[in-house]
């Protein structure tokens, strides 16, 4: 079959001569600051090189994050689909890469035939039955001249790790999604105890006055306004209720779980809040799987223009065939019954009224919209990123503040008391000190739960220790797969 190789050594010399139409894939530049505006002339307490690495959760040293988290990237179910999705986008780069090589096939058939004769007319019973078959191998080639399959390979590449990127934003999403429900559950906790503690307080008020009512030394309204006050808390405690049970609910639905298969208990401690080193500006395009995203859709959108662009010029197939054919079938791998073929096919498209000129334009403009995406998910991630910076340089003045309220708040309610029951005051300025000091008190609880919520924030929009380096390495996904299964 020496005609066949030739034909193969000759396609194999004009493969790898040939070239790649199309544009080579460089990353444009993207508006990265020097430093944040929010941390001028402040030096961070944390190292960044002490950032959270993988399990940043622990950060916060709550045991329900410590137990529930890992559970996301296994259990829940947007993970589990971008995970899928990842799978079948590496199944698309296999099928690419196979259309480099020949394929080669094998064919064979068997026929047997009774005929008639000459030889019928002098013996009615004599029909002769003949024999015959072939076996042959074929392969087919369609050379890469014009790079149209590595366009499309490295097109299917930078799709399957922006959908490897995607998998690990979904996961990042859905693990902020749970600590957000979780604080959102502890917050509601302490606000229970809170509004427990002013129903005690107020019930105690309460029998004061009534006291006071039943001795005829304050009118009956102040009764009826001790009451209502009690019954408003009362109120406010039970409306709780509602919002606890559905951040419950948030957080099964989260790690994978019907509601009911999760009971969380009333706890009266709130995550701790850490500090978060930070990095300089330009880390931010390496740590955020969204932008990561964005970055291998555009390089996947430049290799489709060279797809587009091969388009112009023609293809050429080539085939080859070796095997044997023999009838009758006795002696068919005999060297006189061997057979073969090689053939050539050449495709060019000679007038298309402007067809590949408009996928051309297409696919140009499809890159062009990509770079913009790209570059203003970088501008939109500078956003995120500074708006919990600020947040939470504010929050903490506030929280000082608050602190100091609460403390002056609770003495003035007690004062307040005092003096109400020492016949000073009348019940309204007690009450009305009663009021503050349980507002003062939610405020500084809201706060608090703020500063936590985004902590969580800045650990998202700082990528949450993730690196774009983990880009091909799929032993996360084979662990995460295994663990699925």
């Amino acid at each position: 079959m020496k005609i066949s190789h030739t034909a193969l050594a000759i396609s194999l010399t004009l493969l790898l001569g040939g070239c790649m139409v199309g544009p080579d894939y460089h990353r444009p530049q993207a508006p990265v600051p020097t430093q944040y505006k929010e941390l001028s002339g402040w030096m961070q307490a944390a190292p960044s090189d002490e950032a959270p690495k993988g399990d940043w959760w622990t950060t916060f040293n709550d045991p329900l994050l410590d137990q529930l988290e890992p559970q996301v990237s296994v259990s829940n179910q947007t993970v589990r689909q971008a995970y899928a999705n990842y799978q079948e986008a590496l199944a698309d780069v296999k099928v690419a890469r196979a259309s480099l090589f020949p394929t080669i096939g094998l064919s064979g058939s068997g026929t047997k035939q009774r005929t008639t004769s000459s030889s019928a007319s002098l013996n009615p019973d004599f029909h002769p039955v003949s024999t015959s078959g072939s076996a042959e191998g074929n392969i087919s080639w369609a050379p890469d001249l014009w790079g149209k399959v590595r366009r499309t390979i490295e097109e299917n590449k930078a799709t399957a790790q922006a959908d490897q990127a995607t998998l690990a934003n979904a996961t990042l999403s859905e693990q902020t999604a749970l600590a957000t429900a979780v604080i959102e559950l502890r917050v509601t906790d302490a606000n229970t105890d809170l509004l427990q503690k002013t129903v005690d307080a107020y019930t105690e008020y309460l029998r004061v006055v009534e006291n006071q009512g039943t001795a005829g030394t304050t009118p009956p309204s102040d009764v009826i306004t001790a009451r209502t006050q009690l019954e408003n808390a009362k109120a406010s405690l039970i409306a709780l209720g509602v919002a606890r049970a559905q951040y419950e609910h948030a957080i099964a639905v989260l790690v994978g779980k019907n509601p009911e298969e999760l009971d969380i208990p009333h706890s009266t401690t709130l995550p701790t809040l850490p500090d978060v080193p930070v990095g300089v500006p330009s880390t931010l395009l390496q740590r955020r799987p969204d932008i990561t995203v964005a970055e291998r859709q555009m390089a996947a959108q430049n290799a489709a223009v060279g797809v587009a662009i091969s388009a112009y010029y023609p293809s050429i197939s080539l085939s080859a065939a070796d095997g044997f054919s023999q009838s009758p079938l006795a002696g068919l791998l005999h060297l006189a019954n061997h057979i073969w073929s090689v053939g050539a096919d050449v495709d060019e498209t000679v007038f298309d009224f402007g067809a590949r000129h408009g996928e051309v334009a297409a696919a140009k403009a499809a890159y062009e919209a990509a770079v913009a995406n790209y570059r203003g998910t970088v501008l939109t991630a500078f956003q995120n990123v500074e708006d919990d910076f600020s947040g939470l340089r504010i929050l903490a003045q506030q929280a000082d503040v608050l602190d100091a309220a609460v403390k002056d708040s609770t003495q003035g309610a007690q004062i307040a008391l005092n003096e109400y029951q020492a016949g000073t005051v009348d019940y309204t300025t007690a009450a009305t000190a009663q009021a503050t000091q349980l507002s003062t008190e939610e405020s500084a609880l809201s706060v608090k739960q703020q500063r936590l919520l985004d902590t969580v924030s800045l650990i998202g929009d700082l990528g949450g220790g993730w690196s774009a380096d983990q880009l091909g390495d799929s032993k996360q996904a084979d662990k995460q797969a295994n663990a699925e299964h």
